[in-house]
């Protein structure tokens, strides 16, 4: 790439100048403060929350990165496909447990009455149900080895999935389980 097209495309992107062209003493703020009103940040069951939410794919990305670098928990297990299944496990354990946390935590948490209305109630109950058909689909699509970091133990597939909820979107697992999330915050 030549330096004029390189200046033509960061120009498409910069078109007011960037961050330094914005007053932030003109921002308001009031939205995101009255927001933070109706946290309680000190409480416990929040920051074990946040810390299950932060934790979670972290340790199974490095478990499963780890093992592929090193394959210990194959020759531990005495396989890859017993040791899949057992980290697999771990992971839907890990989950109940954030699971179990989220939902603690925003029992413990005041209750917006702007949201507390039957129609964010069926909302939420509408992207729980989206959510779990992506999810749902998602594993049925997969399989179980599939959606279970399968690869990083050397079990393959056979061809890339493209298949119903992947025609329809990258990661709809994600987006599965955000929608889910939000739903039950919602309801």
């Amino acid at each position: 790439m030549n330096g004029a097209s390189a200046s033509v495309r960061n120009s498409k992107l910069d078109c007011c100048g960037g961050l330094n062209n914005i007053d932030f003493t003109k921002v308001d703020v009031s939205v995101m403060a009255d927001t933070l009103q109706n946290i309680i940040l000190m409480d416990t069951r929040f920051w074990v929350a946040v810390a299950a939410i932060v934790f979670n794919p972290f340790f199974w990305n490095v478990v499963a990165r780890w093992e592929h670098r090193t394959r210990i928990l194959t020759r531990l297990f005495g396989g890859p496909y017993v040791a899949c299944y057992s980290l697999a496990f771990l992971i839907l354990l890990l989950n109940v447990y954030r699971s179990h946390c989220i939902t603690v935590a925003m029992n413990a948490q005041p209750r917006c009455d702007l949201l507390d209305t039957p129609p964010v109630f069926y909302a939420g109950s509408a992207l729980m149900a989206l959510g779990s058909i992506l999810v749902v689909s998602s594993f049925f699509a997969l399989g179980f080895t599939g959606t279970f970091l399968g690869d990083y133990f050397g079990i393959l597939m056979e061809e890339k999935v493209t298949g119903f909820p992947f025609s329809i979107m990258e990661n709809p697992m994600y987006w599965g389980s955000t929608a889910n999330y939000l739903g039950l915050a919602l309801m």
